[in-house]
């Protein structure tokens, strides 16, 4: 396993104007801090496009402007505490990460599940994150009983069935799945509300690109057509890379 424990962030943001500040933060700041953290295996973050609208699609399509994520090395334990270590002493620092006009719909841990590189990559899938790409597909799925026969069926036509065709699309690099774990509590960010999912609820498979994202898309919508819907769709998107200062 490449990393035992990985972190979702979905972020949404009031205003366009704000894109630039928070863009220079994160780049510049945040997860310059968090990868020189010895715990941290890699951390990435892409950015839902406008000119996107109209390919995603799920329960939280339009309320999510970019998605970041880490992957944390064992010992887990030691490597999140130094993670929540360095979020409260970068709020105790006036560097963030609590920022006004931005929302959180997701801040979650989740267990990665599988890895998957298409033979054209060359690559083992664990090598797969280090990897460039120019962007993701996104695909998070929520399952009201995470442990039914149902929800297997779905995992298995999934491994079995679904990935194996999308390796097959051109400017596909691989693909990672990720069951969610429990949600993140820092002491630095605000929370409307406890999160009620249970383990395992929450499905987000990652689809790593090696072409434009807008352009892939369609095609990738045609394998997953061929195939019965499963659970609730919570999100599923084109996200790009973010190119510093030329995407600000």
């Amino acid at each position: 396993m490449f990393a035992p424990l990985a972190f979702f962030s979905f972020v949404r943001l009031d205003y366009r104007s704000l894109h630039g500040e928070y863009n220079r933060w994160h780049q510049l700041d945040h997860r310059p801090e968090n990868l020189a953290l010895p715990g941290v295996a890699w951390g990435d973050r892409w950015d839902v496009r406008p000119e996107y609208a109209d390919l995603g699609s799920g329960s939280l399509a339009g309320e999510v402007d970019f998605v970041a994520m880490y992957w944390f090395r064992d010992p887990v334990e030691e490597s999140v505490a130094a993670w929540d270590a360095l979020g409260e002493a970068s709020f105790q620092w006036g560097r963030g990460p609590l920022i006004p006009g931005i929302h959180r719909p997701l801040l979650a841990f989740f267990r990665p599940v599988k890895g998957y590189a298409a033979p054209r990559a060359l690559v083992d899938a664990q090598v797969l994150p280090y990897r460039p790409n120019r962007g993701v597909h996104l695909t998070a799925t929520r399952f009201a009983d995470p442990h039914s026969s149902e929800t297997h069926a779905a995992h298995q036509r999934e491994d079995r069935e679904i990935i194996p065709a999308l390796l097959e699309v051109d400017g596909v690099a691989g693909a990672w799945t990720f069951s969610y774990s429990h949600p993140q509590r820092h002491s630095s960010l605000p929370f409307d509300e406890t999160p009620s999912d249970a383990p395992g609820s929450i499905r987000i498979r990652l689809v790593y690109l090696e072409d434009d994202p807008a352009v892939v898309t369609p095609a990738l919508r045609a394998v997953e057509d061929r195939f019965p819907a499963t659970g609730e769709r919570m999100l599923a998107t084109p996200v790009k890379t973010i190119i510093p200062w030329q995407d600000w």
